[in-house]
């Protein structure tokens, strides 16, 4: 009979313990509001959308299907964990790789997001990885780009002018995505100390309800420290992210009131083989060669040494053959070149200035994502209208024989600042087989368009690829 006593005993004592002691922890896990924010949740969507093609076009996305794929089912975990009252059923969380050395990621307003490959490598387990992660997914859960831009009164078009309008003479998709990743590094991925704060409690909590260890975020601040090699040089990652002040003690002491797993994520099969798959891999650039090599193509426009002209010749009857990589093509023969990063440019003397063509066509490489062709179409004339605020799209897509193979074409059309007349923009697009577009902007003067009907069809239908 005592012994019975003393079990009903033991379990009282629980009884008692999970009345008092469980209730004082959950009052002492912090509590996270959204901030003060006037803006939609679809402004949010539109900014990130916006940016994230920019993105795409300058930072070199890590072609690796099995390290997006896993990357992806790491976020959709975390995602899936997100409380319900930050939930926004308009945001698509979307994930890729960075092919940059550094430790380093980010997530744009509406949930694209981006994870370098140097801090997949630098982790010492999935939980570390995945607490960045976390952290980057509260930013964008919590709404902060925008409710930043509250703080700051910022009215709603300036916000949304993330396509640099570069107006004048119509400038190509790299033109305004170099310009426009400034306007989007300076606005949206530099927070306050009070929102890191909420990010790292957020990112904390998510983390738990996902089966991982809060601690390895505090650990991952550690591992930036010491992988970034001292000599007081500020990690790529924490320069964009403030330390709102013992960060590390702060996470450690939150994890304490959090349910956290006994047996949390840690490493795991799919990191291991990740990380070695990555690390076999040549070296990276790193954010610096790449902000370099961006910034570089921005300040020598290939066609900033031209002088514009009310006198520019019509197109010779005579080509001449273009060739590099995998395209090839016949060109009107007084058409000079000016090659870009992944763009080349053709335009007769006097069409061409430091703000883009009046008269010629632009041929590049868009990567678009990773939807149908009709969609990477769409998402390329989106930037062109984005980056050239006068132009409109007239109509809507036709089908069309473009590199001997079946694309798409459609007309934009608006009043430039430089000629003073209506300019049409016939864009045309085919299917490349890694997914990607190959586009042709043909660019001239709606009353001198029948002088160069012949010459664009025949450029256009010249092209062959060998990809």
């Amino acid at each position: 009979m005592k012994g019975l006593n003393l079990k009903r005993s033991a379990i009282a004592a629980a009884v008692l313990w999970s009345l008092t002691i469980l209730p004082m922890a959950i009052l002492a896990q912090t509590t996270v509001n959204l901030p003060k924010n006037k803006y939609k949740v679809q402004d949010d969507v539109k900014i990130g959308n916006d940016a994230s093609r920019q993105v795409e076009q300058q930072f070199p996305v890590l072609n690796d299907a099995q390290a997006e794929a896993y990357v992806s089912r790491v976020g959709e975990k975390l995602v899936a964990a997100i409380p319900q009252q930050f939930q926004q059923s308009a945001f698509d969380y979307r994930f890729k790789v960075v092919n940059a050395r550094d430790i380093n990621a980010f997530a744009l307003p509406g949930g694209p997001m981006y994870v370098n490959r140097g801090m997949i490598e630098a982790a010492k387990n999935e939980g570390e990885m995945a607490g960045v992660m976390a952290h980057e997914i509260s930013h964008v859960a919590l709404r902060h780009a925008t409710a930043q831009q509250t703080k700051q009164n910022s009215p709603l078009n300036q916000i949304l002018g993330i396509g640099a309008v570069l107006g004048g003479a119509i400038l190509g998709g790299q033109s305004g995505a170099q310009l426009g990743q400034l306007i989007v590094a300076g606005q949206f991925l530099k927070y306050s100390r009070e929102y890191e704060t909420q990010a790292d409690i957020l990112g904390a909590r998510i983390m738990a309800d996902a089966g991982y260890d809060p601690r390895d975020l505090a650990n991952m601040f550690q591992t930036i420290a010491k992988e970034s090699g001292g000599g007081g040089r500020n990690p790529e990652w924490l320069s964009s992210h403030p330390d709102p002040g013992n960060r590390f003690q702060k996470i450690n002491q939150e994890a304490q009131y959090l349910n956290v797993s006994s047996n949390p994520i840690k490493v795991t099969r799919d990191f291991s083989r990740t990380q070695e798959r990555l690390r076999a891999l040549p070296r990276a650039q790193s954010m610096a060669e790449i902000e370099k090599g961006m910034k570089s193509s921005q300040g020598t426009n290939p066609t900033a040494g031209g002088s514009y002209s009310t006198s520019v010749p019509y197109p010779a009857a005579r080509t001449r053959l273009y060739q590099n990589g995998g395209i090839r093509m016949s060109v009107p023969s007084n058409w000079q070149e000016f090659a870009g990063q992944s763009e080349v440019t053709f335009a007769p003397q006097g069409g061409y200035g430091d703000r883009g063509i009046t008269h010629g066509a632009m041929v590049g490489i868009f990567r678009g994502r990773g939807g149908s062709l009709s969609q990477s179409t769409e998402d390329y004339v989106k930037s062109i209208l984005e980056s050239n605020s006068y132009l409109r799209q007239r109509g809507s897509y036709s089908r069309a024989t473009v590199a001997a193979r079946q694309g798409y074409t459609t007309v934009l059309s608006g009043r430039s600042t430089v000629t003073g007349k209506t300019e049409n923009v016939t864009v045309f697009t085919a299917p490349m087989k890694n997914g990607d577009i190959l586009y042709v902007a043909a660019v001239v003067p709606s009353d001198e368009s029948f002088r160069y009907d012949t010459a664009v069809r025949n450029m256009v239908n010249s092209i062959r690829l060998s990809d």
